[in-house]
């Protein structure tokens, strides 16, 4: 199979789909691999690598595009990318369809096997290829959100763990999952007073058994999470729903009761996020005010720290990316029901059932495509 990667476009976006290493296992695998030139500068992967690796270097993503039978990516296609989607060609990246309607429209349209790495599962149900990802974002999000709480950023200008003789932050994390793991490890390390919230006991239950004092579970309830924000000096937005859009439980008159300079982290922001003012914003200009809270709404935060997200990332998708290759889709996916909800969309049909429920569209099981 001819396997290529593309430069990121997406505004400050450093990532890049496949390293070197990558692309060496690719081509000992019998595939042929094509690098546009550059992708990997953002990384501090240089174009001679790919060429000692056996990839081929060609100038431009139309190239690649026009050339692969798969394109490996890291974001979502941008509106620029549409027209170089070919049918039966095969995307391998984060789709995110729940919150791009343009781009689930383009992709049924032009016919395209997408295959989305948040919707693969691994087999205790988890999801293996958005977790490495959650994980830089949830520890990212307690940066972000402690440095838009400094005055000069528009934040309250408070510290997170204080000092000795001044009150800590409260820090509130909405959502038990991978990312608000992470953001509890930071926040805590931080000296925060922590309170997270979900909708399963059976997580409250394991945080507090492994974090004891050190944190506040919750039950998620509308009227316990408007409590909650009204006392919050920052708060984490770290809802999931698996391939569908972010429920809205941070509402818009919520903000009107809490602290002035307070900050929302809505990490949720690729499915939509969590909170009803939420908007995407890019690294360049992260933060927006509503009703005097700072929201910080960066969708593609692990871009940041791109060569920590590209090894974190890729040692996680290349093992199903070598097997849709040495097998092709179709039998990849007969072979490997973890693989199988990760196809979002299949020659002109969508198969991704959180996302043709959001949109009111038409689904297809997969199962009977094949």
């Amino acid at each position: 199979m001819k396997v290529g990667t593309v430069k990121e476009i997406k505004r400050y976006e450093f990532r890049v789909g496949m390293t070197p290493m990558n692309a060496k296992d690719y081509v000992a695998h019998g595939h042929e691999v094509f690098v546009q030139k550059g992708a990997g500068e953002g990384s501090s992967f240089a174009d001679e690598d790919y060429i000692a690796a056996g990839a081929t270097i060609l100038p431009t993503a139309e190239e690649i595009w026009a050339t692969c039978d798969m394109v490996v990516k890291v974001k979502e296609p941008l509106a620029e990318e549409y027209p170089l989607m070919r049918e039966d060609q095969i995307l391998y990246t984060y789709l995110h369809l729940a919150a791009d309607k343009p781009l689930t429209d383009a992709m049924l349209q032009r016919k395209v096997k997408g295959v989305a790495y948040e919707t693969i599962r691994d087999n205790r149900g988890g999801l293996p290829l958005l977790k490495p990802m959650s994980e830089v974002a949830g520890k990212l999000s307690v940066q972000a959100g402690a440095k838009a709480l400094e005055k000069p950023q528009g934040g309250r200008g408070v510290l997170l763990g204080g000092v000795p003789g001044t009150k800590k932050a409260n820090v509130v994390v909405i959502g038990g999952g991978v990312v608000g793991k992470s953001a509890m490890k930071m926040a805590i390390g931080l000296g925060a007073n922590v309170t997270v919230f979900d909708n399963n006991l059976d997580t409250l239950t394991y945080l507090d058994d492994v974090w004891g004092h050190e944190i506040q579970t919750l039950y998620s309830t509308p009227s316990a999470i408007e409590a909650a924000l009204m006392d919050a000096d920052l708060v984490i937005g770290a809802v999931l729903i698996p391939g569908g859009a972010a429920p809205k439980l941070i509402k818009r008159d919520y903000l009107k009761k809490m602290k002035a300079g307070s900050v929302i982290v809505d990490v949720a922001v690729d499915q939509g996020g969590c909170a009803e003012t939420t908007k995407a914003t890019y690294h360049d200009d992260p933060t927006f005010v509503v009703d005097g809270v700072v929201h910080y709404c960066v969708a593609n935060m692990p871009g940041a720290v791109s060569m920590t997200s590209t090894y974190a990332l890729t040692n996680a998708t290349l093992a199903y990316g070598l097997k849709i290759a040495d097998m092709g889709l179709e039998a990849a996916i007969k072979g490997d029901k973890n693989l199988l909800p990760g196809v979002n969309t299949y020659k002109g049909h969508l198969t991704e059932e959180a996302v043709a429920k959001d949109f009111g569209m038409e689904y297809t099981d997969i199962n009977t495509l094949l």
